[in-house]
Formats: C-alpha cells, sequence, structure tokens
C-alpha cells in the first residue's frame, strides 16, 4: 500500500448482524459512523453484490449511503433496493439529485429552472416548488437525463450563451451498467455543454464536493473523525471523504482495493487473517 495507508485490525463497534472477534483493537476509540456508496460498492448491474444485505445489517442504525444518484428519489430508490433484498429506508439515502434540487430551492427559490433530468427528477423539483420551464430560465440544472438529445443540447448551450447559470448534480463520466456495460453519467453530458456553451459550472453538488458528506454525517450525528467512508472510486469517494477529515476503506476490483465484494470485506473484517489498510484522517 501507499506510505499515507496504514494497516489496522477493524471490526464493527456494534449492531445486529455478525459479531467480529478478530483484531486486537477496533479502529479508534470514538464510535464509529459509516457512510457507503451505492453503485460498484453495494449493487452492480442491477443486483446486490454479494454480503451487501450481511453489511448493511453488522452497520444497522450506524450507516448512511451517500450516492452520486441523480435519476432517482429516496423513496423510489429505496424500493428498487428492496427488490435486491436490500433494505434501506428513503432517510439512510443521501442522492446527488434530491440534494441538488433542495440546494437550488432553498437558494433561489423564485428562479425559472430548466431541469435536464429523469422524469423522477422533475417530479420531486416540481413537489418542492421549483419554477420549471421550458424557455428562458434563469438556472440549468443539469442531471443524468436518459432522454438528452441535440435538441436539448441546443437549448441548454443557447440559454447558457446569454447568461443562464450551470448547476450540476455529479460529475462522474459513467457508471458501470450491465453485462460489463458502460453508462453515460452527467459529467459526459456537462463536457458536451461546457465544450459548446464555453461556460463552467456555478457549482456541483455531487462527490467528491463536501454536501452529501455533510448530510450524511449529520444525519448521523456524527463529526467526520468519528466515521469511515466504504467505496470503489478514488476521485470522488477516497477524496471527498479525505479532504473533509474521513477515514476512508476500498472496494473493488481497482488498485489499492481491500476486496471485491461486502462480503469479502466482511470475511477480512471478521476473521482476522490479516489487517485492512485504509486511510487515516488527519483529526
Amino acid at each position: 500500500m501507499h506510505d499515507d495507508y496504514q494497516a489496522m485490525p477493524f471490526r464493527p463497534t456494534s449492531g445486529r448482524g455478525r459479531h467480529c472477534t478478530g483484531g486486537a483493537a477496533t479502529l479508534a476509540a470514538a464510535p464509529w459512523r459509516y457512510l457507503l456508496d451505492l453503485d460498484g460498492t453495494l449493487i452492480r448491474d442491477g443486483a446486490a453484490l454479494p454480503g451487501a444485505a450481511a453489511l448493511l445489517e453488522a452497520l444497522h442504525g450506524r450507516y448512511a449511503i451517500v450516492s452520486n444518484n441523480s435519476t432517482d428519489t429516496a423513496g423510489g430508490l429505496a424500493r428498487k433496493l428492496r427488490r435486491m433484498g436490500l433494505s434501506v429506508a428513503p432517510a439512510q439515502l443521501v442522492l446527488a439529485g434530491e440534494m441538488t434540487v433542495n440546494w437550488l430551492w432553498r437558494t433561489s427559490p423564485e428562479a425559472r429552472v430548466l431541469l435536464l433530468g429523469s422524469p423522477a427528477l422533475r417530479r420531486y423539483a416540481k413537489w418542492m416548488g421549483c419554477r420549471l420551464v421550458e424557455r428562458d430560465p434563469d438556472v440549468v440544472l443539469l442531471a443524468r437525463d436518459p432522454h438528452f438529445d441535440y435538441d436539448k443540447l441546443s437549448l441548454a448551450v443557447n440559454v447558457l450563451r446569454a447568461g443562464a447559470r450551470l448547476v450540476v448534480t455529479n460529475p462522474d463520466l459513467s457508471h458501470p451498467g450491465d453485462d460489463g456495460t458502460c453508462v453515460p453519467e452527467t459529467g459526459t453530458l456537462l463536457a458536451a455543454l461546457t465544450a459548446c456553451a464555453e461556460v463552467r459550472p456555478e457549482c456541483i453538488i455531487g462527490k467528491p464536493s463536501a454536501a452529501l458528506f455533510r448530510e450524511g454525517l449529520r444525519r448521523l450525528q456524527a463529526r467526520p473523525a468519528q466515521a469511515l467512508m466504504i467505496g470503489d472510486n478514488p476521485a470522488t469517494d477516497a477524496m471527498g471523504a479525505i479532504a473533509l477529515g474521513m477515514s476512508f476503506l476500498l472496494l473493488g476490483t481497482g488498485p489499492g482495493a481491500e476486496a471485491e465484494t461486502p462480503a469479502q470485506l466482511l470475511d477480512t473484517w471478521c476473521s482476522g487473517r490479516k489487517a485492512l489498510h485504509f486511510r487515516l484522517n488527519s483529526a
């Protein structure tokens, strides 16, 4: 591992699930809370990864999921996760799409908004009270839009060139799809807009920015130094967590990953056969 990583025995400090006896000490003296990524960490190809349900059970009452998902609402995503066998309450889901809508409504409640996003996110924005328009917007809110096309690109580019502000849910270029396919994400659409309109976003709410992490910590009533982020993306999950003073553990198939699946993580975590490596915060 890199020099800025350390190895320590690691086990859950409480929870209803498996009680792990391996290891000589917990990660820190303070009670631990956990922020979890979703795609690539708990689910992949529209299904739960092996051990995902067991991991959530082991961390029962001590976790929040922070995801750059800008397609779903928390209620809709919770229902999808239940069909995958993951029992997650909507209040445990902190999503980039909803967070961006909330921020925009809070900071610019009278703004005329051109929202490029999913039907679910548009319904949520209307429910929140955002003024959605198709012409002469003050703000272009860009999310992952499954129906993005040339007409939408042309419309958004020209209103941005005319002075509309650009607000973006998340910077991801893609996420894994079914059977190893690549699903274009919000960041890819953003690249097209900025290349043509020659503007920069006013803000990007999703990871690695701090907003989702802070909201997850708020819901858990935890400080950054008390929390461990578990995710699969060093550029969003790790960078954002470490910048905020949180510790980070990497899952997946990339360099430095401690385990490919939650099942492998739990096996290592509980068996004590080897120490886990993770980035420690500097607090």
